[in-house]
């Protein structure tokens, strides 16, 4: 028996061992399964990192020197906007009726290889406000010239800016500076209402029934006030969240040793510091709402509703934007110039050839251009003028006089802005820059178009009499009313135009006013030819007034009745001859 029980316990023994020995090599393969699972998925991580690195350099080598393809909204566009809105106030910038006159809308998109909304907000603000220091001027132009000839500094730079991206559906410049507006917000009823929950559980212990009833109600009060105010405060919340985007590429910024822009990453830098309790915990407002699907996210979502964590983070944050301010404003201006000055470069590798304007800050207005044309026009005839004097331009429809006034504008505002013309050469005085040229009734003032037009054409005459150059550009002088009033009235607008520091181009049909302005205008026209019932239109400036009347010839090409083309052309000639209409049978 004794041998029996023995023989049972040393096969227990064994079975024991064995069965250990199984669970020790499944608890090993495990482990080595586990991780060899971990290990795939870090090299996989990292594989798709430095993919999308890869794709995103590849694709950012392809965009460069390219017309932009991307596409925009009405609500996009406006939102750009609003930087420069929100600092237009006490300095000189591009007004509504010269950007729309101008199609500016489209010379931006065409410039805007930029990555982030802070990128194309800045050149958005730098289009508008034309500069004055040639220092500044001349420091966008070493930057732009910079990145064209250093390509691994541009597109780590653009890599970063990629990261902080764009937020489409909001202006963020918008809410970061209405962050500035809002209230004091403390965090007293919120730490009241954790207390009432930490003494509604400590109820639990003592009376039970108490307890739950209270918990209950202060878990479903906290739950609701948090919704209240977390709609309130979420379109705050998307910027702070691009903040802390702007400060993680400014972390990424100050580990890039280039000499050419350590200034400007210097100043990031010394920004960049100001925020280390504006980061600190971030985390508690910044992820969130279970978009993961994990388990941890929905418990912090929980946890968030309960005891409102994200909301005191919330009101602790805003307290720190209001304190520096300046220094999200310096991020913002700084990382903006050299996005900004990013796409100058890529617009200048664009363009055909390009001129570095010779901008003077004399007072006597003038103007010389080689070889301008217009940048959104393809294949398009370049020309040239020089002149201290105005300019009237004569011709038919569509020989190129609205589209040359376009082109010299542009070009103007270019200078002033990204130190970049479309030109063989540019040269003339810093100028402020007004156009009258494509207006509309407004219907919904009740305005006429004439009543729209001696609106427009008087805010220019205000400035005429400033110390500061006045470029102007104007097409079809009071095209809004009769012939002889037209040319009475243009005539003293045009004269009063030309006065030492004023330089105006002027578009007219109106001969008359040629030889009215001959001692205060130059004068330059447009012609066409019209042959084998075709015109043809050259588009090139000549000196001298136009001495061409196409305009009855036109409607023959385009079908008209001979019987009607002769009868006009027969008008025509006796009012020349006798200065006097006939009567129609």
């Amino acid at each position: 028996m004794l041998k029996c029980i023995l023989d049972m316990n040393a096969n227990d023994g064994n079975i024991r061992g064995s069965v250990t020995k199984g669970v020790d090599g499944f608890m090993e393969w495990t482990v080595a399964i586990a991780g060899a699972v971990i290990a795939i998925l870090i090299v996989r991580i990292f594989w798709y990192e430095r993919k999308n690195k890869a794709e995103l350099l590849q694709r950012l080598k392809m965009e460069w020197g390219k017309r932009p393809e991307r596409k925009y909204d009405y609500e996009e566009f406006e939102n750009i906007s609003h930087y420069f809105r929100n600092r237009s106030e006490n300095r000189f910038f591009i007004d509504d009726i010269t950007w729309n006159d101008l199609d500016m809308d489209s010379i931006f998109m065409m410039l805007n290889n930029t990555q982030s909304s802070i990128g194309e907000s800045c050149l958005y603000d730098m289009l508008r406000t034309p500069e004055y220091d040639m220092a500044v001027l001349a420091e966008r132009s070493r930057l732009a010239d910079y990145f064209r000839e250093n390509e691994k500094e541009r597109l780590e730079l653009q890599r970063i800016f990629r990261g902080i991206g764009r937020t489409k559906a909001i202006s963020i410049t918008d809410y970061v500076y209405r962050l500035k507006d809002i209230g004091s917000r403390s965090n007293r009823s919120h730490y009241v209402m954790i207390l009432i929950m930490c003494v509604s559980a400590g109820l639990l212990f003592v009376r039970p029934e108490w307890g739950i009833s209270c918990l209950v109600i202060s878990i479903v009060v906290s739950i609701l006030n948090y919704y209240k105010t977390k709609a309130e405060i979420e379109p705050y919340i998307i910027s702070l969240k691009y903040v802390m985007k702007i400060l993680k590429a400014a972390d990424q910024m100050e580990k890039l040793r280039i000499v050419e822009i350590e200034h400007y990453l210097d100043r990031i830098s010394s920004a960049r510091k100001r925020f280390v309790k504006f980061r600190r915990n971030s985390f508690l407002l910044m992820s969130g709402n279970g978009m993961g699907g994990s388990l941890a996210d929905v418990f912090m979502d929980y946890v968030r509703m309960i005891f409102h964590v994200d909301l005191i983070k919330f009101n602790i944050m805003v307290v720190e934007v209001k304190r520096y301010m300046d220094d999200i404003e310096c991020l913002f201006e700084t990382i903006g110039i050299l996005e900004a000055t990013i796409a100058t470069g890529s617009f200048r590798e664009s363009l055909p050839y390009y001129a570095v304007p010779v901008l003077s800050t004399d007072k006597d207005a003038f103007l010389n251009v080689e070889s301008v044309f217009h940048p959104l026009i393809d294949d398009p005839v370049a020309n040239g003028i020089s002149e201290t004097r105005s300019v009237l331009l004569t011709g038919s429809n569509a020989s190129g006089k609205s589209t040359f006034l376009k082109t010299l504008a542009i070009s103007a505002i270019l200078a002033q802005t990204v130190y970049t013309t479309p030109a063989r050469s540019y040269s003339g005085v810093c100028s402020r820059i007004y156009s009258s040229m494509t207006l509309k009734d407004d219907l919904s003032n009740n305005e006429s178009y004439y009543m729209a037009e001696i609106r427009s054409l008087k805010r220019i005459l205000d400035q005429a009499d400033s110390s500061i150059p006045v470029l102007c550009f104007i097409d079809e002088v009071l095209r809004g009313t009769n012939t002889v009033e037209r040319i009475a009235a243009s005539a003293q607008i045009l004269k009063r135009l030309c006065g030492e520091h004023v330089l105006c181009f002027a578009a007219t049909h109106d001969v008359e006013l040629t030889h009215i302005l001959e001692g205060y205008y130059s004068n330059y026209h447009f012609q066409e030819e019209v042959a084998d019932g075709d015109v043809r239109f050259d588009y090139r400036i000549y000196s001298g007034r136009a001495v061409s009347r196409n305009a009855i010839k036109l409607l023959g090409i385009m079908g008209f009745e001979d019987v009607m083309i002769k009868n006009a052309e027969k008008a025509a000639e006796d009012f020349i001859n006798d200065g006097m209409w006939t009567m129609l049978a």
